[in-house]
């Protein structure tokens, strides 16, 4: 992908990265007590003088908050405060489900346009259908008003069982169609798709460990393997982490019992073990695992163990490099505290953690930007190696610690100036926009394919559709370079194709296409095909 684009995205991958246990409040109902003993304490001496004595009145509740969070962020990078009102949306990815309406949203031009509705969800029960707008909620206007994204989801999520009543307009209805929409559970997921992209071969693209991913891999493997898969693209690219027992229990599923997958260990933690404890439904087929500078946490150690048993091959460029593992505390009023209580060590004995001074850090912050400068992205030959954080696999390769999961085949990103074009509409949101619009006003034609496979074999991004939105793109302040244009004209197209499909298909249909000009996925397929045919 041009450079542009991991840019955006490594701003989201440091916010994201987490391997996280959860325990239980009485261990938080323990920590508070330990507060209230006679011995002199600082923190709560401070906060007394300010509320008995300060000029003006003070929040002490949100006076406590700023110190908690300060002592966090002087910890590590990872340790944070999770307050109370941000609790369940900071938890949601990861358990699998939340409630709601159950519907795929986008705002754009101050109205909310439904790119899809759930399958079996609320709203496709009572006839919402993609392409609607969301006019009003409960009566509220919402559209014309540059309503946010969050604002839109509180106002549409909500407890099980409870109503909802949602107004939209429909293209050619006159007046505005009322729902009255019951509210229920909504099921999210961690594998984004899983297919045959060739015989034999099969494709999963994981994109976070949540409390359902293991299930998840197995109904995938299961499909898979009936439709005849003998080797597997696992694609972690991109992947932040989540729930550290899950990257156990997808690991389990590749590697024999006993194998070691993962320790921690902390300066207050005992020295905990996982290793392969049952029959996984993939031990034996080659494995090739996709990885980038957005792998972090939980995707690391599925990669880490996978690739010091010498079980899979890893492809593409130098993971995140995030190997400490925190402990959610829930508190009494509804906040939290993720601490971080231990580093992960790979079965080589690799910590994958970048170096870090103690707490938050700009220089931290801006480690993946410095790679860029220094050209890691571009040329393996730019990675400095430390000899004393050399180790071995069990088969022998050699491997490195000290910051990420370093691949067995690199994979570069290409710098081009030729991409200025396709940089430039990808990055200002043209494509995407473009794309939307279009599927929008051409829905009841793009509906007349029977599915995504006659849409596949049908569709095409002709002279027409791609010089109308190299005009569209001009309005939008993108000059029209033809040479540039040409240069990326068949990945262009195609990712123009690719999210057309997602619009009407989602994933599903976004994946299969995308994934043809992906030359890290290419690479993939091309080293499993060898394997096939040897």
């Amino acid at each position: 992908m041009p450079i542009a684009f991991a840019l955006v995205l490594a701003v989201g991958f440091l916010l994201g990265a987490a391997v996280v246990r959860v325990k239980s409040v009485n261990r938080s109902l323990s920590l508070i007590k330990s507060l209230q003993s006679n011995r002199y304490d600082p923190v709560n001496d401070v906060l007394g003088y300010i509320k008995h004595d300060y000029v003006d009145s003070v929040d002490v509740e949100q006076l406590e908050q700023y110190a908690v969070e300060g002592m966090l962020k002087n910890l590590d990078p990872h340790s944070q405060f999770i307050p109370a009102e941000d609790f369940n949306e900071v938890n949601e990815s990861l358990m699998g489900n939340f409630d709601g309406i159950g519907v795929q949203f986008r705002i754009e031009s101050d109205t909310v346009y439904i790119v899809n509705t759930i399958p079996g969800g609320p709203s496709e029960k009572v006839g919402i259908r993609a392409g609607d707008r969301i006019i009003k909620v409960d009566g509220k206007l919402i559209a014309g008003v540059k309503a946010e994204n969050n604002d839109v989801m509180k106002m549409l999520k909500g407890h099980r069982g409870t109503k909802v009543k949602v107004s939209v307009f429909r293209r050619g209805v006159a007046k505005l169609i009322d729902f009255n929409i019951t509210r229920d559970v909504i099921p999210t997921y961690s594998i984004d798709i899983s297919f045959m992209p060739h015989p034999g071969i099969g494709y999963v693209k994981l994109s976070k460990f949540s409390s359902t991913t293991s299930s998840e891999l197995e109904d995938a493997l299961i499909s898979l393997k009936s439709q005849g898969m003998q080797e597997l693209i696992l694609d972690l690219r991109g992947n932040s982490g989540g729930f550290l027992q899950s990257a156990i229990e997808v690991s389990d599923q590749f590697l024999p019992e006993k194998d070691l997958i993962v320790y921690t260990e902390g300066y207050n933690r005992p020295k905990e073990v996982a290793y392969a404890s049952r029959a996984g439904l993939f031990e034996t087929g080659k494995i090739v695992v996709l990885i980038d500078e957005g792998s972090a946490s939980s995707a690391e150690i599925v990669a880490g163990a996978l690739q010091d048993n010498d079980r899979a091959t890893i492809i593409g460029r130098r993971s995140f490099g995030k190997g400490l593992v925190q402990e959610q505390l829930k508190l009494p009023d509804g906040s939290a505290i993720r601490l971080t209580v231990a580093r992960y060590y790979t079965p080589s004995g690799r910590s994958i953690q970048k170096p870090y001074v103690n707490g938050h850090s700009e220089d931290y912050e801006s480690e993946l930007y410095d790679r860029l400068v220094r050209g890691e992205f571009e040329s393996v030959d730019s990675i400095k190696f430390n000899d004393s954080l050399k180790y071995v696999t069990k088969g022998g390769k050699v491997v490195y610690g000290g910051g990420g999961i370093m691949p067995d085949i690199f994979m570069p990103i290409e710098k081009n100036e030729n991409y200025q074009y396709y940089n430039s509409v990808l990055n200002k949101g043209i494509l995407h926009q473009f794309t939307f619009e279009y599927t929008d006003r051409n829905r009841q034609v793009l509906n007349r394919y029977k599915n995504f496979d006659d849409f596949n074999r049908k569709f095409q991004i002709d002279t027409r559709i791609m010089n109308e939105f190299v005009s569209y793109a001009e309005k939008q302040g993108v000059k029209r370079d033809q040479y540039k244009i040409n240069f990326v004209r068949a990945e262009l197209s195609n990712l123009m194709k690719a999210l057309i499909a997602r619009n009407l298909y989602d994933d599903k249909g976004f994946y299969p296409i995308y994934l043809k000009t992906d030359k890290t996925y290419k690479k993939a397929l091309d080293v499993l095909k060898k394997q096939l045919a040897a």
